[in-house]
């Protein structure tokens, strides 16, 4: 009998334990299923806040987009606004210039208009006495021309050459006289090579006849001299150009007669190999603000 109650006990033991695991399993399983349910509810709020972080992220990405666009667009306003005041400025200034220069200075007076008796130049200055032709006379060119003049003398004195002026500013009454005497001497020819009072460049201020000692005043052969080589190189650049080349139907050819018509004229000219007088005025009248620069 105690073996079967031992038996017995050992059985009740068995199922006791058998059913406090099976509770503990339930209880297990319970709590797994509710963990499980927990983390299931985090991760669908964790994709919902992603999705929603994503969204206002791409929100926020094509705000800025937009933003920066408009910056652009204001830039591109302020540099274009930019540009315009400069345009602006330098359209003003240009055209202040402009009307402080005498238009006549660009005029072409060879036998088509006609300068008046009172014009002369704004204001004369004298020609360093270092390149006079003649020793003791005074040589005058427009005020604003000087230096332009004397950056060439000297330039070319540097060269070894020997450039003297012969001619220069003329008024109104010196050249009626001086056509006088021409014409005394030369009858109607002397209009081949002298222009009548009131067309002539030199009242401008603005034209001078260079020589050479080796030539002198009849200005014979000075086309054959180191002299007018490097005139034909070189005046353009100090805004200087030939009046009457070979061909030209104004006057006979005269190598030693250069007019001041500034550099960028001068140096369109020289490039395109044209004469002043084949241009067109109005084209010439373009290059009037230019004439001092």
């Amino acid at each position: 009998m105690p073996k079967l109650a031992l038996i017995g006990g050992i059985a009740v033991l068995v199922l006791v334990l058998a059913g406090v695991g099976a509770y503990s399993y339930s209880g297990l399983s319970k709590n797994l299923e509710a963990t499980k349910g927990a983390l299931e509810e985090e991760r669908v709020k964790s994709l919902e806040t992603e999705a929603t972080l994503t969204a206002e992220l791409a929100q926020k990405t094509e705000e800025n987009i937009q933003i920066a666009g408009e910056l652009r667009l204001e830039q591109q306003k302020n540099g274009t606004f930019t540009t315009q005041i400069k345009a602006l400025s330098g359209t003003v200034g240009a055209l202040e210039k402009l009307a402080k220069t005498d238009p006549e200075l660009l005029t072409k007076y060879s036998k088509i208009y006609f300068l008046n008796e009172n014009y002369s130049p704004a204001s004369l200055k004298d020609i360093d006495s270092t390149f006079a032709f003649q020793e003791g006379r005074t040589y005058q060119i427009h005020a604003e021309i000087d230096r332009y003049l004397e950056e060439l003398l000297k330039d070319a004195n540097e060269d070894d050459l020997s450039l003297r002026i012969a001619s220069s500013y003329r008024s109104f009454s010196n050249q009626a006289a001086l056509k006088s005497s021409y014409t005394v001497r030369y009858g109607t020819g002397a209009n081949a090579f002298s222009a009548d009072q009131g067309y002539s460049e030199h009242q401008l201020g603005t034209a001078v006849d260079f020589t050479t000692p080796s030539v002198g005043g009849t200005f014979a052969g000075f086309d054959k001299t180191d002299e007018y080589e490097w005139l034909n190189e070189n005046a353009w650049k100090y805004g200087f150009i030939l009046s009457y080349p070979k061909g030209n139907t104004y006057y006979q050819y005269e190598p030693w007669h250069w007019r001041f018509v500034g550099r960028a004229l001068a140096e369109r000219l020289h490039d395109d190999k044209d004469a002043f007088y084949d241009l067109d005025q109005r084209v010439i009248d373009g290059y009037l603000g230019e004439l001092f620069d």
